[in-house]
């Protein structure tokens, strides 16, 4: 193998190869990465039985060849190179990697000991790579993180007909986004449970056009998801599991008592301030009345904080509490400049959802449905 490749172009796709690549693999072997020159590309590849991820980016090919290297190592040699060009040239047993005067070799893994990657399952339509990677930047802070509980960890697609909807939870919000898709069968109905870390770093690698999805059948056993964009292919396992009917907690139009709109910013900066000096998994008090909420936080003994914003209300006036990460990650989901409450009653889930100007109904797309948290009293 001998190959010349440029240096940016190859730092950023060994890059995201790597970051797929387990920290303690369970065999040795897993930890490496497979680097491919043939026509006029590099083609690099990670697997470790319930992921892969595979690049291809053009190249200036001398000597065709395959070789198996550390995948990390790799990535952090690359990004360091100090010219444009990266020259990789392979032998038995070397890898040798160059740029300028800076040389390294690193020694193969034995190719043959490497698992074959999966078998892509059929396409199963194409969703715009950009608001489908918004959608997940979206909803993924819902998803939980403790692996105890896998149902929690992962983002769950609902495909019907000529929609996807994504929702996550992890029992103390739920973030939930439908967005419009092109199905290879228009009565398609599906579920798929992708792991929410994995889904996030494939929807912002494959942003940048269109998106296949490709979804594998869990009653044939092959509960496998596959997405290629940009150049890039990646694969994931299904997590096994009944994820929890959610959506009952989502507030009808008829059982909402009380609307508020205030300008995100305002509130991302009040609830930061106030969250001060509230003690850990202590509420922030919101009391929504009179045109203004005023967010109170911590205790007479320690440290105590208020603050107050001015809000649209309509409706009841209402007292509720919220845990600041919680209401900050769902303000920071928003992406518009108003945030819009929707309330039924103050010990039931709020849906907070954006709206870009003053009136404006919110969209029926979205929901992040934060569960009110108990006040002293």
């Amino acid at each position: 193998m001998k190959v010349r490749v440029a240096r940016e172009v190859l730092a950023e796709a060994v890059g995201w190869v790597a970051r797929g690549l387990p920290s303690r693999p369970s065999v040795p072997i897993l930890a490496g990465m497979v680097v491919e020159a043939a026509d006029g590309q590099v083609t690099l590849s990670g697997f470790d039985y319930e992921s892969s991820a595979q690049v291809s980016v053009p190249a200036e090919v001398a000597d065709e060849g395959r070789a198996l290297v550390s995948g990390r190592l790799l990535s952090d040699i690359c990004r360091s190179m100090p010219r444009d060009s990266v020259d990789l040239s392979g032998e038995a047993a070397r890898v040798h990697v160059s740029s300028g005067s800076a040389r390294f070799v690193l020694h193969t893994l034995p190719l043959d000991e490497y698992p074959p990657l999966p078998e892509v399952p059929a396409a199963s339509g194409v969703v715009d790579g950009e608001a489908f990677a918004r959608a997940v930047m979206q909803v993924v802070s819902a998803a939980g993180r403790d692996d105890t509980l896998p149902v929690f960890t992962g983002i769950r697609l609902e495909i019907r007909g000529s929609t996807i909807a994504l929702l996550a939870t992890d029992r103390y919000r739920l973030g939930v986004r439908t967005l419009p898709w092109q199905p290879v069968d228009a009565g398609a109905e599906a579920n798929a449970l992708v792991p929410a870390k994995l889904l996030a770093e494939v929807a912002k690698a494959m942003s940048g056009g269109e998106l296949t999805l490709a979804l594998g059948s869990t009653r044939t056993g092959d509960g496998l998801i596959g997405f290629e964009g940009g150049g890039r292919h990646a694969t994931s396992r299904l997590i096994d599991g009944e994820f929890p009917k959610v959506r009952s907690l989502i507030p009808t139009e008829s059982t909402i008592t009380t609307t508020v709109a205030v300008d995100t910013a305002a509130l991302v900066e009040a609830v930061k301030r106030v969250a001060l000096v509230a003690e850990r998994s202590a509420p922030v008090r919101i009391t929504f009345e009179d045109g203004v909420a005023t967010l109170d936080a911590g205790n007479g003994e320690e440290a105590q904080a208020s603050e107050a914003v001015e809000v649209t209300t309509t409706g009841e006036p209402i007292v509720a509490g919220f845990n600041a990460g919680y209401l900050l990650d769902g303000l920071a989901s928003l992406g518009t400049p108003i945030a819009h409450f929707a309330f039924t009653q103050p010990t039931r889930p709020a849906n907070l959802t954006g709206i870009s100007e003053p009136g404006e109904t919110p969209s029926p797309d979205s929901a992040y449905i934060l569960m009110p948290m108990r006040l002293p009293t």
